[in-house]
C-alpha cells in the first residue's frame, strides 16, 4: 500500500482471470446494464430493516475500487442509530434552508425544480441506514507525520460508484445527498480534519408509495455519451 520505506515492485501472477467468449461477454454486460437500468433514486423509504452484514459487504465492495497509488483515500461511516440520524437530519436541513433561501442562486434552484426537492429531508431519518462518505485528503503515520494521497476525488468517486452498484445488487435503493457545507459531519461523527465529507447516502428499501421524478427517467442516449474511435479500414 504505502510506507516510509522503499518498497520494491513485486509483480504477482494475475490471481483472477476470466476467459469468456464474445457471446458470453456481451450477454453478461447486457445483463448488468439491464439490472443497473432498474436503479432509481428514491426519497421515500420503508421502515423494513436492513441487516448490518449487507451494508458491510457493500462497503467492502467499494473498498475494492482502484485508487491513486493504491492509497484508498476513503472512509465510510454507516449509521443506523435513530438519534444520530435525527441529529444529522437537523444539521443537514439547517444548511439546506440557507441553500433554498437564496444561497444556491436562481439558476441552480431552477434546475432542481423538476426533481421536486426542498429543504426538508425526512429520508435522512426514514431510511434505515445512512452512509457518509469521506475523502481522505492526507494520511498520517503512527507518529503523526503526514503523507499525501493522490487523485482523491477521482478515487472516491469510483469507490462510491462501486458502493451504489453493490447496494442496488442487494435490492436496495439509495439517495445521494450533498448538503453544503458538510463540515458538521466531521464533528458529529468524530472524524479527523484530514477527511472531507463528500456525500450522504440514504439506504434502504423503497416504501410502497415511493415515486421518482419523471425527469429522472430521461437519460442521454448512447450516441450523446460515447464516441468510438476504431481503426479505419482504408489505412
Amino acid at each position: 500500500m504505502f510506507s516510509r520505506k522503499n518498497l520494491p515492485h513485486d509483480p504477482l501472477p494475475l490471481p483472477d482471470r476470466f476467459d469468456f467468449s464474445d457471446e458470453e461477454m456481451l450477454a453478461r454486460v447486457t445483463a448488468f446494464f439491464e439490472n443497473m437500468a432498474k436503479r432509481h433514486s428514491v426519497r421515500e423509504f420503508s421502515p423494513r430493516p436492513v441487516a448490518r452484514a449487507v451494508i458491510e459487504t457493500a462497503v467492502a465492495t467499494a473498498g475494492r475500487a482502484p485508487s491513486g497509488a493504491n492509497h484508498q483515500p476513503w472512509f465510510f461511516a454507516a449509521i443506523s442509530d435513530p438519534a444520530l440520524k435525527a441529529q444529522i437530519r437537523a444539521e443537514a436541513e439547517a444548511e439546506e434552508e440557507k441553500f433554498y433561501e437564496g444561497g444556491a442562486g436562481d439558476e441552480w434552484l431552477k434546475a432542481l425544480e423538476p426533481l421536486g426537492t426542498d429543504a426538508a429531508k425526512p429520508h435522512l431519518e426514514a431510511a434505515p441506514w445512512l452512509i457518509v462518505i469521506f475523502a481522505q485528503r492526507w494520511g498520517e503515520f503512527d507518529d503523526g507525520t503526514r503523507f499525501k494521497n493522490y487523485y482523491v476525488p477521482e478515487s472516491v468517486g469510483i469507490a462510491t460508484g462501486f458502493l451504489i452498484a453493490a447496494l442496488h445488487q442487494a435490492g436496495l435503493s439509495c439517495l445521494t445527498h450533498t448538503p453544503n457545507p458538510m463540515k458538521f459531519l466531521n464533528e458529529t461523527l468524530g472524524r479527523p480534519a484530514s477527511e472531507k465529507p463528500v456525500m450522504i447516502l440514504a439506504v434502504g428499501h423503497p416504501s410502497d408509495d415511493a415515486t421518482v421524478p419523471a425527469v429522472a427517467k430521461m437519460k442521454k442516449p448512447l450516441d450523446q455519451i460515447l464516441a468510438v474511435y476504431e481503426e479505419r479500414e482504408d489505412r
